[in-house]
């Protein structure tokens, strides 16, 4: 009896041992500029995110290697290493926001050997200030802070350069402003000018806080508002442009000037771009935020390309819930679809889609200096890794037409589906199916219309229908 009593105690014994379980985190390299006798500290799931707790800082080891050994639950952990603050927490290899690490941890004896690439803070770039902390905005009668990045070589040369003009300037170049990580674009020019690049000047606009949907955004949507964005791009166009071109050594044509920005201001940045393709060329759209109005479709096939232009589009396969998950990448397809269907070459549009891609700046960072070497003519479309996603590209003909048309598709649509809308919004032919049939439009008063093509239930393009 008590050796089966100590059997079952001892086996109780490893039972509980295992249950505990020990994880190891192991950092084998640490930053250059990392202070001498530092402590490396670790925040997660398992300590309630505590940046600065006690009871998690990593042991030196000797040189670089730190260690520390816990017990968490078994399961999805996140986590993320720090000197003792969220003003010290790593960051990414451009020193710029890194999102939380992520370990499945089985529950066992495990150990996870690590690397820490930087850490955030105040950034050591010299060449990046603030412009101006109101610059005034008639055309919203508001003020805004403005940020303004020169060139390494701007102080001592004589050289004219080409300007990007950026939103949520608050994310641009500093962590301290940032809402979740900055995108480190200073650092990023500084590394391709020591690698030969021209420079250019950037101008980055903070949003407006409150007022950054209505700024954002030219149309207003029925639960969410908006629709100052003209007022806001008439800002950069009439009044910031001009102030930057007289006041700084910019190459002031078209050719050289280019616009950037992620989410809204994604979207107001892709408006901007197409809206005055007499001011600018060149257009970075992260993560565009295309849901929030169709009218965004239908105001690149009515405006039609007017100009040479370079479009420059990423989505993230992993961007909303994940219920979610594609919807980003759809609708930048669908503007693909659009812009050629509006007479925009595909040597001047580039669709980018990223499996691992989130709607985060740490993703827009990694992306930024691809895109702005696209854009700014040091890399073409072959140094790029281009989504393989097929792209529907579909056109009517004869257009124009006084009877019907034929849609024309590159590649077959699942479940095709089209409507025709007038030109100002109005729906004037309910979605029906194609069939292969002809579109008729010989019920319709001749004018201006818009076709939009449907996939699986998907818009996937629009394009301009002429009635004679």
């Amino acid at each position: 009896m008590k050796i089966k009593l100590f059997l079952s105690l001892n086996l109780l014994f490893l039972a509980a041992v295992t249950a505990l379980g020990q994880l190891t985190l192991r950092v084998t390299d640490i930053p250059n500029n990392t202070p001498p006798g530092a402590d490396i500290y670790v925040a997660g799931t398992f300590n309630g995110w505590d940046p600065g707790n006690s009871g998690y800082i990593l042991e030196n080891q000797g040189g670089e290697v730190y260690e520390l050994t816990f017990s968490p639950s078994p399961g999805a952990l996140m986590f993320k290493f720090t000197r003792g603050g969220w003003d010290t927490v790593e960051g990414n290899a451009n020193g710029a926001y890194l999102p939380d690490r992520t370990y499945n941890y089985s529950g066992g004896a495990e150990t996870l050997e690590l690397q820490i690439l930087s850490w955030e803070g105040p950034t050591t770039a010299s060449n990046y200030s603030v412009l101006s902390q109101d610059f005034f905005m008639p055309q919203l009668n508001r003020s805004r802070r403005i940020w303004l990045y020169l060139p390494p070589d701007y102080q001592n040369s004589a050289k004219d350069y080409p300007v990007l003009y950026m939103q949520d300037g608050q994310n641009v170049f500093d962590p301290a402003t940032s809402f979740s990580g900055e995108w480190g674009v200073d650092e990023a020019l500084d590394q391709l000018f020591g690698e030969g690049d021209e420079g250019v000047i950037v101008v980055a606009i903070d949003n407006g806080a409150g007022s950054r949907i209505d700024e954002y955004t030219p149309w207003a949507h029925p639960n969410n508002g908006g629709g100052q964005g003209d007022a806001y791009v008439n800002f950069i166009v009439e009044t910031l442009k001009p102030y930057i071109d007289q006041n700084y050594r910019t190459k002031p044509g078209r050719e050289f000037t280019g616009i950037m920005g992620s989410s809204l201001g994604g979207l107001i940045s892709f408006y901007a771009a197409i809206e005055h393709q007499d001011i600018f060329s060149k257009a970075g759209v992260f993560s565009a935020s295309f849901w929030f109005a169709d009218e965004v479709y239908t105001h690149v096939a009515s405006t039609g390309k007017e100009a040479d232009m370079r479009i420059y589009m990423i989505a993230g396969v992993q961007e909303g819930d994940p219920e979610d998950y594609g919807e980003q990448v759809a609708d930048m397809n669908a503007m693909y679809n659009t812009l050629l269907s509006a007479g925009f070459s595909e040597e001047e549009v580039l669709a980018i889609s990223h499996p691992d891609g989130q709607h985060s700046e740490w993703y827009w960072s990694r992306e930024f200096p691809d895109a702005y070497q696209w854009l700014y003519g040091q890399m073409d479309a072959t140094g790029l890794k281009e989504s393989n996603w097929e792209k529907p590209l579909f056109r009517a003909f004869p257009n124009p037409s006084d009877t019907n048309f034929q849609v024309i598709t590159s590649t077959p649509l699942v479940n095709a589906e089209y409507e025709v809308i007038s030109i100002d919004g109005r729906l004037v032919q309910q979605r029906v199916p194609f069939n292969g049939k002809a579109v008729e439009i010989d019920r319709l008063k001749a004018g201006l219309y818009f076709l939009r093509a449907y996939s699986d239930g998907k818009l996937v393009g629009v394009c301009k229908l002429v009635r004679q």
